[in-house]
């Protein structure tokens, strides 16, 4: 590589001046990086990391990097083996807290992947990368689909702007997110904290789940020990979207157990297990209308370095009680 880190900053600079505010950008942060800005920024991070060159996107000397959930010296990890972008990404936003969002699709040389991206803008400068990149080998723990990076199509209505009629305010989008994790939690049938609509679609790893409040309803979700460090860390209130990062722990204890309708099913972890993901949810009107999500197997219990508030981990005795 040989990076200019000095464009950089200079295009940082001309990026956050005043002329980028235009018709329906969200008002300015006091750091100067609008919508427009910050969106921009994260074109420009992409062309960097395709290029494998830092210094055509201003990122900041003393950025911290993170790639699935391990911090490292930047430039690494795929940012050197990143051959080609797939499609068209979807970029979320959120001025007030200088957070950008990116989900795509990625090639390193012959291995596909669904990569998240997480970026922190202060000043004009990246000052915080977190990336989650979702391939067959990531996946690991029990064999779970994922899906062609060729042949995905994104629903389009994620990336489209909702009027701020049907968007409710930055805390109940949050709240209603955070309702989604609370009931895949506790997944006895019940729906806790939040509303769906009814051709709501979950995409994970590039693969579509219909009907997500039917699939709770069931309980089929019921082995999920807890979904714990949850971080609602991006609100954009121009699609009325928000972006969280977690993650969810399977004991590896429960053998068989009943849905709601009776039927008796089995788990599929059969050992100590952790998801890591990084996943955003569409609200329009109080309810989830579309979820996009991308997430690997990690070591059980696993942390992200970003996490400010780990949550405490306990046993849920109720829920495993002791074998006779």
């Amino acid at each position: 590589m040989q990076p200019n880190w000095r464009l950089g900053i200079v295009g940082a600079l001309a990026l956050c001046a005043p002329s980028m505010v235009g018709k329906g950008a969200v008002a300015a942060t006091e750091n100067g990086c609008d919508r427009q800005c910050l969106e921009k920024i994260g074109d420009q991070y992409r062309a960097a990391y395709l290029a494998h060159n830092p210094g055509i996107a201003p990122i900041s000397r003393r950025v911290r990097f993170v790639e699935n959930f391990v911090e490292m010296p930047f430039p690494d990890a795929t940012w050197d083996t990143v051959t080609k972008e797939i499609g068209q990404p979807l970029t979320l936003s959120d001025p007030e807290t200088g957070q950008v969002g990116i989900y795509t699709r990625i090639m390193q040389n012959d291995t596909p992947g669904f990569l998240a991206i997480r970026l922190r803008v202060e000043g004009g400068m990246i000052t915080e990368i977190e990336h989650l990149i979702s391939t067959r080998r990531n996946l690991s723990g029990p064999p779970t689909p994922i899906g062609d990076v060729e042949k995905f199509e994104r629903s389009p209505h994620l990336d489209q702007t909702v009027p701020k009629s049907r968007c409710r305010p930055r805390a109940e989008m949050v709240r209603l997110a955070d309702g989604y994790f609370e009931t895949l939690e506790n997944n006895n049938g019940e729906i806790r904290g939040t509303r769906f609509s009814p051709d709501a679609t979950r995409t994970e790893n590039g693969m579509q789940f219909p009907e997500i409040e039917k699939g709770f309803k069931s309980g089929r979700y019921f082995f999920n020990e807890r979904v714990r460090d949850r971080d609602h860390f991006l609100v954009d209130e121009y699609r009325c979207m928000v972006m969280a990062r977690g993650f969810i722990d399977h004991k590896g204890v429960m053998d068989q157990y009943q849905l709601t309708d009776g039927t008796t099913t089995r788990s599929i972890f059969r050992e100590p297990h952790s998801w890591g993901l990084l996943e955003s949810f569409k609200l329009e009107n109080g309810m989830i209308t579309g979820v996009e999500a991308v997430f690997i197997g990690t070591a059980y219990n696993m942390r992200s370095p970003y996490t400010i508030n780990p949550d405490v981990i306990r046993n849920r005795e109720a829920k495993y009680p002791p074998k006779r």
